[in-house]
């Protein structure tokens, strides 16, 4: 999908794509750090409809819950044509024994035979974590392995 990025001097930057309903969607990321989600309507592409605002804590959240699924799901698709292997998501908690600490700290690979494959922070994504990556909590794991091995690795981070 094609995403535009206009810089609105002033204001911060706007990013857009068009649906497939051919309206253009718009989220403005204001210099303040809030965000808003408009709508141009194919009939009248210029005219914007303000859809709603978030804060940069809500817009964190929300993209965590988009982005962390989206990728387990494009994990899973590819899973599909190999049996018993799974992808799966496990979240580092607040209080987790691993927030803060390296990735290489959880031997999670070593312990359970399921690999850590990328990091879903925020809004950003880490493929290929190293095994220096500090996890903190709220992260999202992509976790790739055997159903046994990815709930292992959910009682490592969860520490059980």
């Amino acid at each position: 999908m094609d995403v535009r990025e206009i810089l609105l001097p002033g204001v911060g930057l706007r990013y857009e794509f068009d649906n497939q309903d051919g309206d253009r969607i718009g989220v403005i990321a204001r210099r303040t750090g809030e965000f808003e989600i408009v709508v141009y309507a194919g009939s009248d592409p210029d005219e914007a409809r303000p859809v709603f605002r978030l804060t940069g804590d809500e817009a964190d959240t929300l993209a965590q819950i988009l982005g962390a699924p989206r990728i387990a799901e494009r994990f899973a698709d590819l899973t599909r044509e190999v049996p018993g292997l799974n992808a799966g998501q496990v979240s580092v908690r607040a209080g987790s024994p691993f927030a803060d600490r390296p990735l290489a700290d959880t031997r999670a690979r070593t312990r359970t035979g399921a690999s850590i494959v990328a990091i879903v922070r925020t809004e950003d994504v880490i493929a290929s974590p190293s095994p220096a990556e500090m996890l903190r909590s709220g992260d999202v794991l992509v976790v790739i392995g055997t159903a046994e091995g990815i709930s292992g690795v959910e009682r490592i981070i969860d520490g059980d």
